[in-house]
């Protein structure tokens, strides 16, 4: 069975790092029950939940994504941008190393929502919270493991996937505001719709795409190329600057 490994919303989840909003008041127990139906979406798409240890001293711990990159049997444990969360990643270690052979980057640093895989190849941005070290950092270690970095460009987003995600293994749904397309090889581009920003963010979870709720048209769009769709309100996480790809680490072999 295919797993998605998730962590506890912090109760401290309104003091989060914030890049490109305003901070404004969020409700963790509305939070929680977002995060509760969002994990409900990944078993009703076939995935076992698996959590990973709580951390309710530190506001971005849902957000696992950025603290590790799964590629097959191998897990790469990150060195997030922000300082605030550097220690997340020895509890992801902690909570990967059953089932996963470990690797780390030891020098610059990565977001893991700054890595977007395609095959073989993983895109990497080069954001506020991933450097040139890290990239090169990670390009070193998962060259032995079969797969090349290439980097990526970006432009007013928090991260790569925040505009661009994979919604089947050859459709790219991206922002046209923050991504372009022909960057990416080997894949069919589709745009979100314009006043639909935050639809770029996807996560593809067997035979389905959970998008964030609140993005009709784009949600046509994916439908109309034959995906089914499933949206899930996260807009309590969202005024945390998340997409719905932040909340889990998705292992689907």
């Amino acid at each position: 069975m295919p797993r998605a490994f998730t962590r506890a919303v912090s109760p401290r989840l309104a003091e989060c790092q914030l890049t490109h909003l305003e901070r404004i008041p969020i409700d963790a127990t509305k939070a929680h029950d977002q995060h509760a139906a969002y994990e409900q979406a990944l078993r009703g798409a076939g995935f076992e939940i698996v959590r990973l240890p709580e951390l309710r001293e530190e506001p971005d711990a849902v957000f696992v994504e950025d603290t590790a990159i799964l590629l097959d049997g191998h897990a790469v444990i990150t060195r997030p941008g922000a300082a605030s969360r550097a220690g997340e990643t020895q509890s992801t270690a902690a909570g990967l190393a059953d089932h996963f052979e470990l690797h780390r980057v030891e020098r610059g640093f990565v977001d893991g929502g700054d890595v977007l895989r395609i095959g073989r190849r993983l895109y990497v941005g080069r954001s506020t919270r991933t450097d040139a070290a890290g990239i090169d950092a990670l390009a070193e270690l998962v060259r032995p493991l079969g797969y090349e970095v290439v980097r990526a460009q970006l432009r007013d987003c928090l991260h790569l996937k925040t505009g661009a995600t994979c919604a089947d293994s050859d459709l790219l749904l991206y922002n046209e505001q923050c991504i372009d397309p022909a960057q990416f090889i080997g894949v069919e581009a589709l745009a979100v719709a314009s006043d639909e920003p935050a639809a770029a963010n996807c996560v593809r979870a067997g035979d389905r795409i959970i998008l964030p709720a609140g993005n009709p048209r784009t949600a046509d769009r994916l439908r109309n190329h034959g995906l089914a769709v499933v949206e899930v309100d996260v807009s309590e996480l969202q005024k945390a600057e998340s997409g719905v790809t932040c909340m889990s680490l998705i292992d689907d072999r």
